[in-house]
């Protein structure tokens, strides 16, 4: 194990300061600290605000990751950070941070990918992954399917949101209902008391007339939009709102479409690996069905645990460790934070 590469790695992207500590597939450390109360009463995150807060905890949390780990940062062999996609003044601390450590301790440092980091941090849990592999990665601002042949080389990128993301219709649907922020841990909880066949709720991008054009892309907005009427005509008719069968209903159509859609992915590139990833991938329906699904067709689904789920620097740590491992050239020191960084691009060339 000492002759596996010792990473660090640096999260920035939104509101989770994030730095783990990976020895090649191995964690050994995994620090965070969240603004998400700060936004709580603004319904969303506020990227001013959210770069506040990663001023205020990159060193603390850098600290308490070190600790953990038992190394200093001496004993470190690369660090990497994660250089986009994502706010860019988030971002920016992040990449700042990184230069900083990497100069005065004389290391090299990797730009990642953010969305290929969330793949990566699959192999702290189950191993190394299959490939190829099909990738659906759903958060707050990504709702992406992706082919990973390499994942230090790069992937293909087969379908996307065209409007909303997953996670953003979950933050939007939950202040419609009065649930609070973020919306899908407060969803996922009150569907549980609901009945999801309750309410008929459109399935974005699935009619015939969608697949020649967007087959695997997704679409949550209309979805939204239907739940808001729904409410609004109810409130209209002086009904009460059931806010336990709209949220079960509103988490199912998700749930359905995002499912469909990976395992129509997996079938048609005759891939027998979906990984799931992203804060969304922490939903018990979506891992559910998704399982039920590929059981059909003898996919194997893998999901990390919830914790490894949301954005992190073990995440970041992890993709760091494949790139050194595979001896992909380290960044230049003046290497940008790209908040519209390309899924092609796992890190940034040196």
């Amino acid at each position: 194990m000492r002759d596996e590469p010792l990473v660090l790695g640096i999260e920035t992207s939104c509101d989770e300061t994030g730095v783990g500590i990976v020895r090649g597939h191995t964690l050994l450390a995994d620090a965070l600290a969240s603004s998400v109360d700060q936004h709580a009463r603004f319904g969303g995150v506020v990227p001013e605000i959210a770069s506040r807060a990663h001023l205020e905890a990159i060193v603390p949390t850098m600290r308490r990751a070190l600790a953990d780990a038992r190394v200093t940062l001496a004993d470190i062999d690369a660090i990497a950070v994660t250089a986009g996609p994502g706010l860019a003044g988030a971002l920016l601390v992040g990449v700042a941070a990184a230069k900083g450590y990497a100069l005065a301790a004389d290391k090299p440092i990797y730009g990642v990918n953010h969305l290929a980091a969330h793949v990566a941090v699959d192999t702290l849990e189950h191993g190394p992954l299959p490939e190829p592999a099909i990738a659906m990665l759903v958060s707050g601002g990504h709702s992406s399917l992706l082919l990973v042949d390499d994942l230090t080389a790069g992937v293909t990128p087969l379908g996307a949101t065209i409007d909303d993301a997953a996670g953003e219709a979950f933050d939007k649907v939950a202040r419609l209902l009065g649930l609070g922020f973020p919306g899908g841990p407060v969803i996922d909880r009150t569907a549980t008391e609901g009945d999801r066949r309750s309410i008929a709720f459109p399935r974005g991008l699935t009619a015939a007339r969608d697949q020649a054009a967007h087959r695997f892309d997704f679409s949550f907005s209309g979805l939204k939009t239907a739940v808001a009427r729904w409410v609004e005509a109810r409130e209209r008719d002086g009904e009460p709102v059931p806010v336990a069968d709209v949220s079960a209903s509103f988490q199912e159509a998700v749930c359905d479409v995002l499912t469909a859609k990976a395992i129509d992915a997996c079938l048609a590139n005759g891939v027998r690996t979906l990984l799931i990833g992203g804060g969304v991938a922490a939903n018990s329906r979506l891992r559910v069905l998704a399982s039920e699904r590929a059981g059909k067709h003898g996919i194997e689904v893998r999901v990390p645990r919830p914790q490894l789920c949301t954005d992190n620097g073990a995440m970041v740590a992890a993709l760091g460790s494949h790139l050194v491992a595979a001896g992909v050239a380290p960044s230049r020191l003046d290497l940008p934070a790209d908040s519209a960084m390309s899924l092609t691009a796992v890190s940034v060339a040196g």
